[in-house]
Formats: C-alpha cells, structure tokens, sequence
C-alpha cells in the first residue's frame, strides 16, 4: 500500500518556505527528500529511505494525487525560472542537485502519456545538458537509456510550441 500522505504531511508546513527559496533561486532549508523525490535505491540516510518512490506505479500514483502534483509542478516551474542564470548546483547545492536530476528522471518517465512530461524533460534539458540519471534508469529497469532513443520514446508526448 502507498503512503503518499507522508509527503503530504512533511510538505504541508514548509511548501511556503519551498516556494520562497526557490523563487528566490537559493535553497536554504532541508526538504528535497520529500518535494523532488527521488526512487528507492538511491539515498541511504533515514530521511531518503522515508520519502523514497518504490516504483513507477507510486511515483504515477503521485502524479495523480490532487496535492503532491501540483506541488512538484509549482517546484519544478520556479526552479525553471532560474533556466540560464543559475546552475543546480548553485541554486539547490551540489548534492541535491543531483537528487534533483534523479527525481526529473524519475517522473518523467512515469510520467509517459500525461502533458506533464514535458514539464520534466525541460528540468532535465535545462539542468543536467539532457542527461537522464542513469542510476535511477538502472534502478527502473529502463534498458535503453540513450538520450536519442530516449527522445524518440518521449516525443509523441511533447508539446509543441
């Protein structure tokens, strides 16, 4: 069974702050575990194992969730807003920003079918050049992780424009 109301719960009384940072393009505060999370495998203190996505079906489960999803959209669009003028790196620090990575990864791949795609893939083309975290393909079972075969898969589900 899904608990997806830990995220609910652990978001609820920082998403403000989460939104504050975030427009202001520097993280300060410890919450990627459970805003941009990341699948089970990859993180092994207690909080990354806590806010792990088991699999495909909980991180689509997410998706479909009325809070989570617009969330980590909200989240994703205001760090898209720092796109060209802040690394990752610079705007979540080094480590998160590759949990950053590995959770547009991850929902971008359960995201296959859904407008939202899109959204995930421009994360990860603004900041990680277009690269996938391998390690999350890996832990997904995706076997072809090329960047081209990749696309290929994804672009029926692109927005043009």
């Amino acid at each position: 069974m899904m608990d997806l109301a830990r995220f609910v719960a652990a978001q609820e009384p920082i998403f403000p702050q989460v939104r504050a940072e975030l427009s202001h393009g520097q993280k300060r505060t410890h919450w990627m575990w459970f805003v941009f999370p990341q699948v089970i495998g990859l993180g092994s203190s207690p909080m990354a194992r806590r806010y792990a996505i088991a699999d495909l079906d909980e991180a689509r489960a997410y998706l479909a969730h009325p809070i989570l999803r617009p969330r980590l959209e909200e989240a994703t669009r205001l760090a898209l807003g720092w796109a060209g003028r802040r690394s990752a790196a610079a705007m979540l620090g080094p480590v998160d920003a590759m949990k950053f990575g590995s959770s547009m990864t991850l929902f971008e791949i359960a995201a296959l079918g859904d407008d939202i795609v899109s959204l995930f893939g421009h994360a990860l083309e603004a900041f990680c050049q277009g690269r996938r975290d391998r390690r999350t393909l890996e832990l997904l079972n995706v076997s072809d992780p090329s960047p081209s075969t990749f696309g290929e898969l994804l672009q029926p589900f692109r927005r043009s424009g």
